[in-house]
């Protein structure tokens, strides 16, 4: 049921909070389809154009920063699984769902808000999806991250040898 990913991953951010793709802030501000309100999370994508639509989804593509990251995380659960996803009671239209706000809005706490409750209590540090965004398919993935640091078993390291997210440019 648990898997562990390495390799780049990427996100699309709002120029705005660039200059902090570690924070997972928003995310704890707000909440998403894959973290309550209160828990911090980092969504990111296995591929470019994956983390571009998700960030994306709604109008005319917006101004956008992408960043990449070196990753090692472990303990991720995969979603791909039908399996392991019904041993927690779900399926693959349930993580669809595109009513997560509404039921986020009408009980506090969405039913894949839930989910992902219960997996970080299980000790999972993220999970592996499919995206949802409008276009993509099975092999468009994201990585849903509720722990990461610059040390194992969740090692998040921002790319930016150059320093251009910190003003630091090295030249």
């Amino acid at each position: 049921m648990s898997i562990s990913y390495r390799g780049k991953l990427y996100r699309a951010l709002n120029p705005i909070h660039a200059r902090e793709p570690l924070s997972g802030r928003g995310a704890a501000l707000y909440g998403g389809r894959f973290n309550p309100k209160g828990t911090p999370a980092l969504y990111a994508s296995l591929s470019p154009v994956t983390a571009l639509r998700e960030a994306n989804q709604v109008g005319n593509l917006q101004p956008t920063t992408l960043v990449a990251y070196d990753a090692e995380i472990e303990a991720i659960f995969d979603a791909r699984d039908p399996a392991a996803l019904a041993s927690e009671g779900n399926d693959p239209a349930a993580l669809a769902a595109p009513t997560w706000r509404d039921e986020m809005k009408a009980t506090g706490e969405a039913r894949t808000q839930g989910f992902a409750r219960r997996l970080i209590t299980a000790g999972f540090q993220g999970l592996l999806v499919r995206s949802f965004a409008a276009g993509m398919g099975d092999d468009d993935l994201n990585l849903v991250l509720w722990r990461w640091g610059d040390v194992a078993p969740a090692r998040l390291v921002l790319i930016d040898d150059e320093g251009r997210l910190s003003g630091d440019v090295r030249r």
